[in-house]
């Protein structure tokens, strides 16, 4: 997969989603992860990081929106349930993005919705839990950007010769180079 993301929540308070938040960033290989404006009890993250993603990516803390820093060139992505927010599934990710989720008990702040490239929403009827959601935006990501097979247009998997034939998103870029 092309292009870095990183992952991270603001005003997030309970250390068990953010570890868990950490952990399920670490497992889909995000360049980075952050919080703004938390309060959490840090001693408590490993027990639901049991990856101990942090010595394995950067995590950034920062105490509010004006101290926050992305990378130039990175889109911020936002997860929320607004009205006017693009539904994840028809949602195509920036090559490199910082996706951010709101608290447990809230919502993004506006000047964080504002300081947004894009919006997204899981298509759900309520809120889900922060890690869930943060798990299915990256996963999200992974299909529609790792270079999988198409699904097949019956029900089961792709056919034997489809994955047979299927290659990792810029391999054939790789194969033929080392023809050259």
């Amino acid at each position: 997969m092309r292009g870095y993301f990183g992952i991270g929540v603001e005003g997030i308070s309970k250390a068990y989603n953010l570890g868990a938040v950490l952990r399920t960033a670490h497992a889909f290989g995000a360049s980075f992860a952050f919080s703004i404006d938390a309060f959490h009890k840090a001693r408590e993250i490993d027990r639901t990081d049991t990856s101990r993603s942090s010595t394995h990516l950067p995590y950034y803390e920062w105490d509010s929106l004006d101290d926050f820093v992305l990378p130039k060139g990175c889109s911020l992505v936002g997860v929320e349930l607004v009205e006017d927010s693009i539904e994840l599934p028809s949602f195509r990710h920036p090559t490199n993005c910082a996706y951010i989720l709101g608290p447990e008990m809230g919502s993004l702040s506006e000047p964080v919705q504002e300081a947004c490239d894009y919006i997204v929403k899981i298509p759900t009827k309520f809120c889900i839990n922060v890690s869930l959601a943060a798990a299915l935006t990256l996963y999200d990501r992974t299909i529609s950007m790792g270079g999988y097979p198409d699904r097949p247009v019956r029900p089961g998997g792709p056919d034997l010769d489809a994955v047979s034939n299927w290659q990792p998103a810029g391999y054939r870029r790789k194969a033929r180079a080392a023809k050259s």
